[in-house]
Order: C-alpha cells, then sequence, then structure tokens
C-alpha cells in the first residue's frame, strides 16, 4: 500500500510537471521573449525554439500525459480499491461491495489527478507563462528526444490530418496595432503603464491617422519675405511674427526661392548690420511635401531629409501652408490637447466652443465626442466641414445642425471662415 501510494504520488509530481510545461510553453508570449534572447537569454531561445516546432512538444506531452493517466488508473485502482472496500465493509456486504469500492476508488484517483496534476500547475502556468517555460525548456528538450521515434509519428499523422482538413500547422504570433493598443489598455488598467506614458504611446499611433494639413500653418498664415522687403519690412516681420524659419519669395508665394533662418539675420542685426538678406543667408535646398500625407509618413520624410521644415504643396503644385518637423512631433508629446489646438479650440461654458476655422476637424470630433464628423476625402478642417454642409461659400451667421450641435460662422476674413461659435444643443 505505502509503495502504491509513493507512486501516485509520483506519477501526479509527473503529470503536473508537463501539463504546466504544456500550457506555458503555449501561452508565452513570443515579444517578451525576443526581448529575452536579445538579453542574452539562452532558455529563452530554447523556448522559441519549442513554439517554433510546437506539435513536437505538444506530441511528447500528450504522449506522457495519457502513459501516467494509464498507469495512474492502474496502480490507484490496486492501490485504494482494497483499503476502500475494507471501510465498507464494516456497513455493507453485499453483492455490489466490490463495484462500489472499485467506484469509489476511480473518483478518488481521478480527483487527486484533476486537482493537483491539472488545475493546479495549469492554472500557474497561465499566470506566469514565461517564467515557468524558460524553466521548464531544458526538459521538454530532453523529453522530446528521448521520445523522438513517437513524436515523430504522431506529429507526422496530426500534420496531415490538419492539412486534409486545410487548418494551419504552425503558429503565426502577428503583433496588430490592435493588439498593441489593447496591451496598452491592459498596462493602464493595472497601473504599470502611467497615464502620460499610455497617451504618449496612442499619440504615436495616432500620427498613421491624422494627415499633414491638420498640423500645417495654412497658407493665409504664413510669413514670408519678398525680395523687395526693405530692411524695416523684414525688422517689421520678424518683430510681429517671430519664428524660426522664413520663406524667401519672388513675388508671391508659389515662387519660392530659398529658406531664411532668423539667427542669420539677428546675427547680422547685433553685428551693426540692417536686417538685409543676401544670397549667401537663402538656403535654397527646399523641402516639399503633398498635402495627401499623413503625419507618419511625414515624419518618415523628415528622417530623410537635412531641413527641419518643409512647404506643402497640393496636387497643383501650390503651396497651401508650411511644415515643421516640431509640429509633428509636438503631436506625439501633446496630442489633440497640445497649445496649438487650445489656441484653436477655446471652450467658453459647458456647452460653447470658439474654435478657429482652420481647427483640424479631428482635434474638433475630439472635443465634441462626434466620432462622425471625420470626412477625410473631403475636408481636414472645421471650415472645410462647414462649406462641404452649406454645399456653398460661407457668409456670417450662416450656420449647420450637427449631431446636437450648431456650428455658427462668427467671424470672416474675406472669403475664409476665421471664427465659429459651436453651441450644444440641450433638450429643456
Amino acid at each position: 500500500m505505502n509503495q502504491d501510494f509513493i507512486w501516485i504520488c509520483l506519477l501526479i509530481i509527473a503529470s503536473a510537471f508537463f501539463a504546466i510545461a504544456e500550457i506555458s510553453l503555449a501561452a508565452a508570449r513570443q515579444i517578451k521573449l525576443n526581448v529575452l534572447v536579445d538579453e542574452g537569454n539562452q532558455q529563452a531561445k530554447l523556448v522559441l525554439a519549442l513554439q517554433a516546432n510546437s506539435g513536437a512538444f505538444i506530441a511528447a506531452i500528450q504522449i506522457a500525459l495519457n502513459a501516467i493517466a494509464i498507469l495512474g488508473g492502474i496502480i490507484g485502482e490496486a492501490a485504494f480499491t482494497p483499503m476502500i472496500k475494507e471501510l465498507i465493509a464494516y456497513f455493507y456486504q453485499g453483492d455490489f461491495l466490490h463495484p462500489i469500492s472499485f467506484t469509489l476508488s476511480f473518483f478518488f484517483v481521478t480527483s487527486l489527478f484533476i486537482l493537483f496534476a491539472d488545475l493546479i500547475p495549469k492554472r500557474i502556468g497561465m499566470a506566469l507563462p514565461e517564467t515557468i517555460a524558460l524553466k521548464v525548456a531544458k526538459p521538454m528538450m530532453f523529453c522530446v528526444t528521448i521520445l523522438k521515434p513517437f513524436v515523430v509519428l504522431f506529429d507526422g499523422l496530426s500534420n496531415l490530418i490538419m492539412k486534409l482538413c486545410r487548418l494551419p500547422t504552425e503558429r503565426v504570433d502577428i503583433v496588430t496595432a490592435q493588439d498593441i493598443v489593447a496591451m496598452m489598455d491592459a498596462g493602464a488598467a493595472s497601473g504599470s503603464i502611467q497615464s502620460h506614458e499610455y497617451e504618449m504611446i496612442g499619440n504615436v499611433f495616432e500620427l498613421e491617422n491624422r494627415s499633414l494639413m491638420s498640423v500645417m500653418t495654412v497658407r493665409d498664415d504664413i510669413i514670408y519675405f519678398d525680395d523687395q522687403d526693405t530692411s524695416q519690412d523684414i525688422s517689421a516681420k520678424i518683430i510681429n511674427h517671430p519664428h524660426n524659419f522664413y520663406l524667401m519669395c519672388d513675388n508671391n508665394l508659389d515662387q519660392i526661392v530659398g529658406i531664411v533662418e532668423s539667427k542669420a539675420l539677428l546675427k547680422k542685426v547685433l553685428a551693426g548690420y540692417q536686417a538685409e538678406i543676401t544670397p549667401d543667408m537663402i538656403e535654397k535646398d527646399v523641402f516639399f511635401l503633398p498635402d495627401s500625407l499623413s503625419l507618419s509618413e511625414a515624419l518618415e520624410a523628415f528622417k530623410h531629409h537635412t531641413q527641419p521644415v518643409a512647404i506643402v504643396l497640393n496636387e497643383y503644385s501650390l503651396v497651401v501652408g508650411l511644415v515643421t518637423i516640431k509640429d509633428v512631433i509636438n503631436v506625439v508629446v501633446d496630442g489633440f490637447n497640445g497649445q496649438m489646438t487650445e489656441q484653436l479650440i477655446l471652450k467658453r461654458d459647458a456647452n460653447s466652443w470658439l474654435m478657429d476655422g482652420s481647427a483640424a476637424i479631428i482635434d474638433v470630433s475630439r472635443v465634441l465626442d462626434v466620432a462622425e464628423m471625420s470626412d477625410p476625402e473631403n475636408y481636414e478642417t472645421l471650415s472645410g466641414f462647414i462649406m462641404h454642409k452649406l454645399k456653398k461659400l460661407p457668409q456670417l451667421t450662416d450656420s449647420v445642425l450637427f449631431s446636437n450641435y450648431r456650428f455658427e460662422v462668427v467671424d470672416m476674413d474675406k472669403l475664409r471662415i476665421s471664427k465659429l461659435l459651436v453651441t450644444k444643443i440641450t433638450n429643456t
């Protein structure tokens, strides 16, 4: 009896090992394992190797588990049935004494295996998949090697059946943007990712959804130097509109000669000279970007160009705006709640906002929590949204009702919408 009980305990331990190995190796995330491999962890390499040939370790585990289950049943019946039979004999000695004893012995042994060899090990493996996988990788490699003939046989048969059923035979672990967002949400909920980190990572993904036009300085707001400007004109523009870079143009904005850096002019003024632009101060390697780019595409383009400022052109090669690398980076750092957005979207009270016509429609839709406002194929800004809805050039006091909000034009700059009053319509 004592010897049989020891064998049962050993079989439970062996079964628990294979159960925890199976679930941890299957659940271990390749992203974490790759990080460990980069850090020089050799065990992580073994885990990845086992995952790459998952059929082999699963076959080895199933062979071992089935063999253990059969042995456990044989030994358990021989060990516990007589003992249970003696106990029941004190109360009952009829014809069903042996069947009852066998049934109780079966349930007892099965319960031991379910609890200690299956449920508890698998829950541990699910809770700590990478940690456990690193510890069981070497023993599992040994088991796969020992059981190689059987592993090859059963793995080959299972692959054949799966191929006949047109099912994948290998694990494909592709991480999508949605997976990363889900991990971010989980990290933020658990507290492992701080709120500012969460927002910054989210802003990085936002680069793909936002267009270049949503952050650029629009054409009407671009301050540029003309080749006819006097020293006084140049000084006035710098004082009234301080920027790091200015365009140098020939008569109009679409005839760009180059880019002038403000510090070059400042050095000249500090040296006692007038604010005049000489040919050597003009950077003629002008960087152009099409207005159809997303912010992520614009950022990639900036990486391959030395200029920190780019001219945005439309399909007719006309200048529609100007953007700097700082404008793009600010989206990552500040998101849509950055300083520029605060200037364009001013909250007056709980139910009204004063918005600039050049405000990006994606920012407006977020502030108002109205997702259906965005339609990048037809417009990028709030003024574009209004004109799209009005089907005409807007005038003062023109208004649009949309999703419980009233958008009223309150200021115009010639033909351009300057300011709009946005009011939430409440049911009273």
